[in-house]
């Protein structure tokens, strides 16, 4: 098995429990989920699309850390914690990933810090 490489930048919001922002193993990025928040650690303020665009920032940053960028990323999860947001977010979304990469998008109770999405992806490196 190839070595797990722990992928870190304080240009993305920080981490809020025990995980890495990011691993890499072999030729893919697991990039953890990202919350709306800035990098210095402030929850973003404003509409869904705001909210959803400091996700995007905050994978940006991540994958250029690792050396990449975001027309690698091959697989995103959206996480909304109301599905009324699905338009508003999309629209943001769709602009940040328009290579459309395969997606799976779930509505779930509530998210880490009380934010309304949360978006996670997995990058190819190769």
């Amino acid at each position: 098995m190839s070595e797990l490489k722990k992928i870190s930048t304080q240009e993305a919001f920080p981490t809020v429990g025990p995980y890495s922002q990011a691993i890499a193993v072999g030729p893919q990025l697991y990039v953890s989920g990202q919350i709306p928040g800035d990098k210095d650690g402030n929850l973003v303020e404003g509409s869904i699309a705001d909210k959803t665009k400091a996700c995007c920032a905050n994978i940006a940053a991540i994958l250029k850390e690792a050396g990449t960028d975001v027309s690698r990323v091959v697989k995103v999860v959206v996480f909304l914690d109301d599905m009324a947001n699905f338009a508003e977010m999309n629209g943001e979304y769709e602009k940040f990933f328009a290579h459309k990469p395969a997606r799976s998008c779930v509505a779930v109770k509530q998210l880490p810090k009380g934010v309304p999405v949360e978006i996670e992806c997995i990058a190819y490196l190769g």
